[in-house]
């Protein structure tokens, strides 16, 4: 069982996995002018944490679902760890493919794939034992949900833990950029990321229920003018951000 000084840890944003350098999106919607202040600040992570958080979440608790079932059958019968390494790589090979279709932009799934590089990076180096290697061997990476699933299993975090450890991430980074982009009082902004601590909680328990169907049953929420924001983005030649 992990204690709670490893859910702090994984939680934490100085957690070598790259999510510093990303906004989630916020730069682009500030260079709209959709987000100017505390206000529109808090739309916006209240609509990523319903959209990208319910998601990324779901998919990380499905991920972690596929580790903790695979190691349970390996200790139960003696001589089915192929099998269930199979069936383990099977599992998130289509849930590496379901959050591929979910995720519309290009550049979002490219930017899911980088940071889960970085945090596979982390994992293989913290936990050397963990079963990283059933991951899907893509050219580009894997998605960060799927990685985040099976570090956070092999750290000893429930499923729901993983939940909302992935959800919690979506809001608290792009919080933290509007810190740099708008000029914020940081001080405002955590008051912010306190009252969305309910939902934040919420989209957590509703993602770890989820991810006991089938991945193709997992949710889909949008975020359409996201990703078109995301997709102007990526071609600025000057930006805080990575994304």
């Amino acid at each position: 069982m992990a204690t709670p000084s490893l859910l702090l840890l994984v939680a934490d944003g100085r957690f070598p996995a790259g999510a510093h350098a990303h906004s989630g999106g916020l730069e682009a919607a500030v260079a709209a002018g959709r987000v100017t202040d505390l206000a529109t600040l808090e739309e916006f992570l209240a609509g990523r944490l319903a959209t990208a958080g319910l998601v990324g979440a779901a998919f990380a608790a499905a991920a972690h679902r596929a580790a903790v079932a695979g190691s349970a059958g390996a200790d139960k019968a003696a001589g089915s760890t192929g099998a269930d390494e199979a069936a383990r790589s099977s599992t998130l090979a289509q849930l590496d493919a379901e959050l591929d279709a979910r995720t519309a932009a290009p550049t979002v799934r490219e930017v899911s794939r980088r940071q889960g590089r970085a945090l596979l990076r982390a994992g293989r180096t913290i936990w050397p034992d963990a079963p990283f290697g059933d991951l899907p061997a893509t050219p580009s990476g894997v998605h960060q949900p799927l990685v985040l699933g099976l570090l956070c299993a092999a750290a000893g975090l429930s499923r729901l833990d993983t939940a909302t450890v992935a959800a919690y991430g979506t809001v608290t980074g792009a919080a933290s950029a509007g810190v740099r982009l708008l000029g914020l009082d940081p001080y405002r902004v955590q008051a912010l990321l306190v009252g969305l601590a309910d939902a934040c909680d919420g989209t957590a328990a509703e993602a770890a229920r989820a991810a006991d169907g089938p991945p193709e049953r997992l949710p889909a929420a949008a975020a359409p003018l996201a990703d078109i924001h995301a997709e102007i983005h990526a071609t600025w030649e000057v930006r805080l951000f990575a994304s």
